[in-house]
């Protein structure tokens, strides 16, 4: 599954795709060969691959592992990654100095990678990144056409129509591939398609005409679908986590959540399940004064602690966040937004800050080590018990508090831990939720039946309802089961 774009829909695609064929009894599992994203998650043998991955695994109904990510890379700024390859980091690297050699050398992996989940497993789904008709970089491909070429897999591009342009970026796409790429290209994708679909029909008859290639479905735009998104926030800053809507709260009133929109975000997807509760209202902010009416504020996960810590201080968000702490008012910090609640911090690693004052509002010391922690814990707090996952290079010493948190603490209402969806865990989830609504002075009562779990798996099944509803299955079948298909014309002008 490649894309005309970033964001046409690959990755809930490719997870609708591994649902439909689960329930059909497949075997099957995702694939995406690279992923630039600082959206991720801890596999169960302790390896971090995107969480889009995950997701599309849990969508197949088969464990996540590392062959279904080899190669992930996490932005630390404009022009640099952290490179973590099989599920472990391996350096830092600047794009130039990525592009200019060790990409094409992880060829090999990712189609080794390929290869043993091909030999395991009924059926593949692969997603490309971007476009595959980047052309400056088609040299050093190893996500889209170079993975697809290697390997000898069919090709459908997604594209997504309520952007408007959609058969210019198929026809585009096409013509911008090589020869040898073009006849990997099986057909196309409409997605998040509004209103009377007999009305885009001739167009699709065209595109058929001049591309030699069917389009293989027009998915109707479905609202609620924004689950773990890779490549950032689907809304703006100061809008809705989520388009679902949720129903109407159990008490008296709602609990509104801000979260604090830092730069480099990481594991922004922890606020999902508090966004999932019926009368919480989560939003994403960027300034101070959008903390005055927030019952809870949280500080979620940074690829760049040191940089939002900067930037909590230049826009006046420190400070607001100290006075809530001062008069009690509930803060959670999460990961690197639990670094930043501390004392000091140690940054000989991510930043090579040296030594940073922190928000002081934890008695907690951070030093960045060279290693990554990467764990799937599981304990027990505020009576329940909670999983979680840790993604982190700062080692935090904690030394005091007045009650243990998650290997973090808690001092009055501001809470921290290194972990990562705990609030996944629906009996904690509600208990932390009625102390947050305590300390906030709120009539806000935890519905008593929210399943964070069946939430997301219903929302799995609405995925692979729209691929069994809106695609022709019998011709993906058609290419899992044959491959490419022979006699695919060439769109000229091909590639320069």
């Amino acid at each position: 599954m490649a894309g005309t774009t970033s964001d046409a829909g690959k990755s809930v695609v490719t997870a609708g795709i591994c649902r439909w064929l689960a329930r059909q009894g497949v075997k099957v599992a995702p694939f995406k060969a690279q992923n630039m994203s600082l959206n991720s998650f801890v596999t169960r043998e302790g390896a971090e691959i995107g969480r889009a991955q995950a997701m599309q695994a849990a969508a197949a109904r088969v464990e996540p592992t590392a062959l279904m990510n080899p190669v992930l890379l996490k932005p630390g700024s404009d022009r640099s990654s952290q490179v973590v390859l099989m599920g472990k980091p391996v350096g830092e690297l600047s794009a130039r100095g990525y592009h200019a050699g060790r990409q094409e050398q992880l060829l090999g992996t990712v189609t080794d990678c390929l290869a043993e989940l091909r030999r395991t497993h009924d059926a593949v789904i692969c997603e490309g990144a971007g476009s595959p008709a980047e052309i400056n970089l088609r040299r050093s491909d190893i996500v889209n056409m170079g993975i697809a070429r290697a390997a000898r897999i069919p090709v459908v591009i997604v594209g997504d129509i309520d952007r408007g342009g959609v058969f210019a970026s198929f026809f585009g796409t096409t013509a911008l591939l090589s020869k040898e790429d073009q006849e990997l290209v099986a057909g196309y994708l409409v997605n998040k398609f509004r209103g009377d679909v007999t009305l885009l029909e001739p167009g699709l008859e065209m595109m058929e005409r001049l591309s030699g290639r069917p389009t293989l479905g027009v998915l109707p735009y479905a609202h609620g679908l924004g689950i773990d998104e890779e490549d950032g926030l689907r809304v703006s800053l100061r809008g809705a986590v989520r388009e679902s809507v949720v129903a109407p709260p159990v008490g008296a009133d709602v609990l509104r959540v801000a979260v604090c929109a830092v730069p480099l975000m990481s594991n922004f997807t922890d606020v999902d399940a508090l966004a999932a509760e019926p009368g919480v209202v989560v939003r994403f902010v960027d300034r101070a004064e959008e903390l005055a009416d927030a019952d809870l504020v949280v500080l979620p996960g940074t690829r760049g602690t040191v940089r939002a810590l900067a930037w909590l201080r230049e826009r006046g968000l420190a400070a607001a966040i100290a006075r809530r702490a001062a008069e009690g008012r509930p803060v959670l910090g999460i990961c690197g937004g639990f670094q930043m609640l501390g004392e000091r911090i140690e940054d000989d690693v991510e930043s090579k800050a040296g030594t940073v004052e922190g928000l002081g509002l934890l008695p907690v010391r951070v030093r960045f080590a060279t290693g990554k922690t990467l764990a799937r814990p599981v304990g027990e707090a505020l009576g329940e018990p909670v999983e979680g996952y840790e993604i982190h290079h700062g080692v935090a010493e904690v030394a005091g508090g007045e009650e243990a948190f998650l290997d973090g603490c808690r001092v009055g209402s501001v809470w921290g831990t290194h972990w990562h969806g705990s609030l996944e865990s629906d009996g904690f989830r509600r208990a932390f939720l009625r102390r947050v609504a305590a300390d906030a002075g709120r009539a806000f009562v935890p519905a008593p039946d929210t399943s964070f779990g069946a939430l997301r798996e219903e929302q799995l099944d609405r995925l692979g309802d729209l691929i069994e509803e809106h695609a022709d299955t019998d011709a993906l079948l058609r290419l899992i089961e044959d491959g490419v298909p022979a006699g695919l014309p060439f769109v000229p002008p091909g590639a320069p």
